[in-house]
């Protein structure tokens, strides 16, 4: 068959680049596992089969990617096929393909790319997750004021934050980790869309390939892509709470807020302007991380409202876009995970700065509660009318402002020494005294930290048995072909 020039141009050539670098590896580790089944299951004889090994072995995958395209064949499949034929012969060669289609074929080659991309973000979370709780153990006394729409609200710690951040990695982790266990499942077999009528073992071809075991339904397995949208989707709710925070890493590294300073080797000079110092480390990775939110969107666009069955929207054009999504997912998140292990907080301008703009007022009103007895309400508009009448009039006694505010809803004053409002409203008391369950003071934030310490070591743990198995399901294919 020959194609049109435009089709080789703008289609087939660009498949073909992209198929070499990302699925010869896993069509090669098919081919060897469908021939290992077919021979265990008596479907080719024990001659053809070394045959067809010898004929696998003698596929040199350097080569084949160094192979420039020049439409004489239409893929990647076929271009091997033919070095198979050349090998040992059409007769031999067309054995291989029993029991099998190129749309089997591709599903498990898709799969089998996934879960190295899944596993590969996962890690690079786990790298920010290390960095963060290490920042936060060194800043569980730091006190700072955190924003609520934007304005300034309540004293908090800088490991407060951070293990919020670390928290919502966590749960990133769990999605990533369901999305790998929903990937991992093998479609070959399935052929084109309903199976076949030879007696294969879709169990052994799964044992060989690393999966956790066959897909059921043949037409779901060449038809489906929810796999692929859940972990796309999971890499998504990543990218934007990760953005959420390089913002907030941003802003506190501006002059006005002086929150944080990065290490010199993620910050940048002006051209012009001597006095710059601009945190553009953290920039590139608001745009990578940007972009590859943009793509994981285009994927889902591309898939949306196309028919439940094999169709070409899922497979050559898309698998490149995946590949780039979760690439620069796992450079923006490594990326951040190297920068904010150099950052540098200063503990003692950010608690003189906690408690401006009342940001403890709550406090006032909560102790008014619990040492009167006063509903909240009226506690709460009590410590309101105190601060509008200390902007009113800043030389009086914050004791003597109370008192009348008190006394104005009450009919008699509360009384409390400038000392006692003082420590009531400071940052550092304001902090202390909040040892809810998730809370900021530092007995709290100690073991929040050791939980998610805990954790971590879980879910690594749970990610190095994952990619063990695929080290010995690799090197268990190669023992089967070596033996055949």
């Amino acid at each position: 068959m020959r194609f049109a020039p435009e089709y080789v141009t703008y289609v087939l050539n660009d498949n073909f680049e992209d198929a070499k670098e990302l699925l010869l590896a896993p069509l090669m580790a098919i081919n060897y596992a469908h021939l290992v089944m077919l021979a265990a299951r008596g479907i080719v004889s024990a001659a053809d089969a070394r045959a067809l090994r010898d004929a696998l072995d003698s596929v040199s995958q350097e080569e084949v990617r160094r192979t420039k395209y020049d439409g004489t064949c239409e893929d990647l499949f076929f271009y091997v096929q033919r070095l198979i034929v050349a090998s040992c012969g059409e007769e031999v060669a067309g054995r291989l393909h029993t029991a099998r289609s190129r749309n089997d074929i591709d599903m498990t080659m898709y799969r089998m790319r996934q879960r190295e991309f899944i596993l590969g973000l996962m890690a690079a979370t786990f790298e920010l997750r290390r960095s963060l709780l290490d920042v936060a153990d060194r800043h569980r006394d730091t006190i700072f004021a955190a924003h609520t729409h934007t304005q300034r609200a309540q004293p908090t710690t800088v490991a407060h934050y951070l293990l919020a951040v670390v928290e919502q990695l966590e749960r990133d982790a769990a999605r990533l980790r369901g999305a790998y266990e929903r990937t991992n499942q093998n479609p070959l077999g399935a052929c084109a869309i309903t199976g076949t009528g030879f007696p294969i073992d879709r169990q052994l071809t799964s044992d060989l390939l690393g999966f956790g075991g066959p897909t059921i339904n043949t037409y779901g397995s060449i038809a489906t892509v929810d796999y692929l949208l859940e972990s796309v989707s999971a890499a998504a709710v990543l990218l934007t709470g990760h953005g959420r925070f390089v913002q907030d890493l941003l802003l506190w590294s501006s002059a006005e807020f002086s929150y944080v300073r990065l290490g010199d080797g993620f910050v940048q000079g002006s051209s012009i302007m001597p006095q710059k110092r601009n945190p553009v480390a953290i920039e590139h990775a608001r745009a990578i991380g940007s972009k590859a939110l943009g793509q994981a969107q285009a994927i889902i666009t591309c898939v949306h409202n196309t028919p439940f069955g094999d169709i070409v929207d899922t497979e050559d054009d898309l698998q490149p876009l995946v590949f780039a999504m979760f690439r620069d997912a796992s450079r923006t998140v490594k990326l951040v995970a190297a920068a904010i292990r150099t950052a540098e907080f200063d503990a003692a301008r950010l608690e003189a700065r906690a408690a401006d703009g009342w940001t403890t007022l709550t406090e006032l009103a909560d102790t008014l509660v619990r040492d009167k007895g006063l509903p909240f309400g009226t506690a709460h508009a009590i410590a309101s009318r105190l601060m509008a009448a200390r902007e009113a009039d800043a030389q009086r006694s914050l004791g003597a402002l109370l008192a009348d505010a008190s006394r104005d809803f009450l009919g008699a004053p509360l009384t409390y020494p400038d000392a006692a409002l003082a420590e009531i409203l400071s940052a550092r008391h304001f902090v202390e005294v909040r040892r809810t369950l998730g809370g900021p003071a530092q007995a709290e934030t100690a073991r929040a930290a050791d939980v998610s310490r805990s954790q971590l070591g879980s879910d690594e743990a749970w990610w190095t048995r994952a990619t063990d198995a695929l080290a010995e399901a690799e090197k268990k294919l190669v023992a089967r072909s070596a033996a055949l």
